[in-house]
């Protein structure tokens, strides 16, 4: 497959009252078109800030980022990535359809003709069960609803390149495991090349095609891990025993010993 993303020798640091703070340092990471790859790792490993240079939000100070061969600032205005944050990011005043329309309309002319239509956006939102809740305002959702229409506004723009931080991490486990499996089921029917930001080895493991494991401050890549389970992969997924044996060297390899 060709290469979505390519990270070459990327550095990037931050000045502040305190000093330089050293984000990252040397990253190399290439993920192919259509794969799901997670950043897994503790706090401040540079996660957060490695997904903002892929965005084109941010420049590197050393090395160099390439999303479908053009700058990631290129790409951002090409409408080629899409970017869905922690927090939902709903406009209050419009209805859940609305919302979920919102990027299509700001984006008409965008990717080619690959973003979906109006009938399409409604048949995904009754696919997630959102159908009578359409003309629904955010507030009147729950946190997983909203989350929902979130992933629907992602998907429906139809960017090849869909960026994800952390955005199950303000909800309970049994909404967060529900959304997983709601992720997992739209990314198997349009094949979108993910990255995912996680603190969750489970969840990066039920995920994805490969987990990237960053190490603590400068951010780098640890060490990158296949995950071999078959898909297409639902709740079952975690009785498999693979499943548990790539979530004990994640946990290893995220403590810093052998695997």
């Amino acid at each position: 497959m060709a290469a979505a993303v390519e990270i070459s020798s990327v550095g990037k640091r931050f000045d502040g009252r305190g000093g330089t703070v050293h984000a990252l340092d040397a990253v190399d990471l290439e993920i192919a078109a259509g794969e799901f790859v997670s950043l897994l790792g503790p706090s401040g490993c540079g996660k957060s800030t490695l997904l903002r240079l892929v965005a084109g939000l941010s420049a590197p100070d050393a090395g160099a980022v390439r999303v479908f061969g053009a700058a990631p600032d290129t790409a951002r205005r090409d409408k080629h990535v899409a970017l869905a944050p922690q927090s939902p990011a709903l406009l209050p005043w419009r209805t859940v359809r609305a919302n979920a329309r919102l990027l299509t309309r700001v984006n008409r002319a965008a990717n080619g003709g690959r973003r979906l239509d109006d009938g399409a956006i409604d048949g995904l939102l009754a696919e997630v069960g959102l159908g009578e809740f359409a003309d629904a305002y955010p507030h009147e959702l729950s946190g997983g609803m909203q989350q929902r229409v979130a992933l629907v506004r992602a998907f429906a723009v139809g960017a090849p390149l869909l960026l994800m931080d952390e955005p199950f991490a303000a909800l309970d486990e049994i909404l967060r495991a529900e959304m997983r499996l709601l992720l997992l089921r739209l990314w198997q029917e349009h094949r979108t090349t993910v990255v995912f930001v996680t603190h969750s080895i489970a969840e990066s493991v039920l995920l994805s095609d490969r987990v990237v494991v960053m190490a603590p401050r400068p951010g780098r890549v640890a060490a990158v891990e296949t995950i071999d389970l078959p898909r297409p992969r639902g709740a079952d997924t975690e009785d498999d025993p693979a499943f548990a044996r790539h979530v004990s060297r994640l946990r290893h390899l995220l403590a810093g010993s052998p695997a």
